[in-house]
């Protein structure tokens, strides 16, 4: 099969891919981000685990009719089919930043401490114990490493390397060379067998080639078609979209109130030639993080299409169908992976995955002739 990858710094080149496959599960699925990525390079899905309805309904109309396993707390290991790489974006909410302060001011437990979401981390754990996979990919939110004084990413670490056995290693990577928003987010990779994998591998574009926000917004000037509900007849965004009066005045107000405390705490205002803040599960509460500077009024929100492009799923050359209400779509979309940044990272496992070493040192070789 043949395929046409861009090298750093968009040198396009037609590469004649082998035809060998491996086989992955998708946990904690979301709306299907580590799964686009893992197809993209010749991976089979066999399994998805995702017990949140709106994600299922997103999932479905974007993978077809793929049977969807809900909560795996309630799904025994020898129900999941044997599998090659074992992928899972675990909640991030208990590590985040924003997770953590708001169960601190709430009084509630967060990390491992977290009843719901911080102990799903040892479903991952059961389930690589039970069927090996040769490889494993988990996503989370930077602020994993320094979580409870770093105790948190440490469990996890002596868990995955002592308890289990596997080589593992970690990078936090942002999504900003890929995508218009800085979105730091921590990869670790594991291998069952001992393997040079090397995160220089993963290939990142020149910095010249980084796209800024008017790459994915509505252009509203007729080039795109009328995208209703998120654009009128006229191809410009549906007014629903632009902040009221009082809402702006607020984020105004309370903007103001933080920085005469000297906080950073405010809404970000841009343009098409900016780079956005990262997206979070928040948005649809007031857009605060992302505003859209217009020539005229008050600002406005992404539209949940922006969002999608934002984070990768919908390309030029790819749809992704949204067949939820905005509120949904905005906390899918947040809490969702950059899917160009981890196909980067999957397409950089591969050889290992596969056993293709060779192909490994002719990446490594293209690699240094582009930078």
């Amino acid at each position: 099969m043949e395929y046409l990858r861009s090298l750093p710094g968009g040198t396009p080149k037609i590469v004649r891919e082998s035809s060998t496959g491996f086989t992955f599960i998708d946990l904690f699925a979301g709306i299907g981000g580590l799964r686009m990525a893992f197809e993209a390079i010749g991976g089979r899905c066999i399994f998805t685990s995702e017990w949140d309805k709106y994600s299922q309904q997103t999932y479905r109309a974007n993978f077809g009719e793929h049977l969807i396993h809900g909560d795996i707390v309630q799904i025994a290991s020898d129900r999941i089919p044997p599998h090659d790489v074992l992928l899972a974006g675990f909640p991030c909410q208990p590590f985040s930043i924003a997770g953590v302060s708001k169960k601190n001011s709430l009084g509630r437990p967060h990390g491992f401490d977290c009843d719901t979401q911080g102990t799903l981390f040892f479903e991952v754990e059961r389930i690589i114990r039970h069927h090996r996979p040769r490889a494993f990919l988990l996503e989370n939110v930077k602020n994993l490493q320094s979580h409870d004084g770093g105790k948190t990413f440490k469990t996890i670490m002596t868990v995955l390397r002592k308890k289990l056995g596997y080589f593992v290693t970690t990078k936090v990577l942002d999504a900003r060379c890929f995508v218009p928003q800085h979105r730091e987010r921590i990869f670790i990779v594991g291998f069952r067998e001992d393997m040079p994998f090397d995160w220089s591998m993963v290939p990142l574009p020149r910095q010249e080639t980084w796209p800024r926000l008017g790459s994915v917004l509505h252009p509203e000037d007729g080039r795109e078609p009328p995208d209703p509900p998120y654009t009128d007849a006229r191809g410009k965004v549906a007014r629903k979209y632009t902040l009221s009066d009082h809402l702006w005045q607020y984020l105004q107000d309370y903007a103001e109130k933080h920085r005469a405390k000297g906080n950073g705490f405010g809404f970000g205002l841009f343009g098409p030639e900016d780079v956005a803040r990262t997206l979070s599960a928040r948005y649809f509460k007031d857009g605060s993080e992302i505003l859209i500077r217009r020539s005229r009024g008050n600002p406005r929100r992404l539209t949940p299409r922006e969002c999608a492009r934002l984070m990768g799923f919908e390309t030029p050359n790819r749809s992704f169908q949204i067949p939820v209400s905005d509120t949904q779509a905005y906390r899918q979309f947040g809490n969702s992976v950059a899917v160009p940044l981890v196909e980067a990272v999957a397409r950089a496992m591969r050889p290992f995955i596969i056993g293709q070493y060779a192909a490994r040192e002719q990446l490594r070789l293209e690699l240094a002739m582009a930078r």
